[in-house]
């Protein structure tokens, strides 16, 4: 008996799955590199929130919940604050600079703070749910590969020496 064999796969020649995928690379590629840049500039106060009783109190709140209650404890803030700092930008391309950079600051920090915070105490029940396990690992892995690839030590290096450049002529 003969078998029947497909024909074979001809590449596609629609251009807008390649270019949807270079787009987010350079999506992604830009948010890390940012991350990377201002995370220096917030650390301190990461740092400094972390250590406070109350922080801790939470932390540890967090770190005996489940992890679908954890998920939701991440996404409700995400759920508010993203929208926030959307409208943030809008109130500042309306003219109101001060109070949409404010509110822009305002949201960042929350985000910062609180969600990092929230993912940090709860990573490792979020680990035993096999997407987010995938998720979380699949991130690390390509903010490594892009951290890398963009040479962010060197980068970073190279800007400390000329921040203190600029401190040292700008007196």
């Amino acid at each position: 008996m003969s078998q029947i064999v497909p024909p074979p796969r001809r590449a596609s020649r629609n251009p807008l799955p390649a270019a949807l995928r270079t787009a987010f690379r350079i999506v992604c590629g830009a948010v890390i590199l940012l991350d990377e840049l201002v995370r220096p500039l917030y650390r301190p106060l990461i740092r400094r929130i972390a250590e406070l009783r109350l922080m801790r109190a939470f932390e540890g709140w967090i770190a005996r919940r489940s992890p679908y209650l954890v998920l939701v404890l991440i996404g409700v803030p995400y759920i508010v604050v993203e929208p926030l700092k959307f409208l943030a930008l809008i109130g500042i391309a309306n003219g109101h600079a001060k109070v949409g950079a404010l509110a822009f600051l305002l949201a960042n920090l929350v985000s910062f703070v609180l969600i990092e915070r929230i993912f940090t105490a709860g990573k490792a029940q979020l680990m035993t749910l096999r997407p987010m396990a995938w998720l979380i690992t699949t991130a690390g892995a390509v903010r490594a590969s892009v951290v890398s690839w963009l040479h962010l030590a060197e980068l970073k290096a190279r800007l400390r020496v000329l921040a203190r450049w600029a401190r040292l002529h700008w007196r």
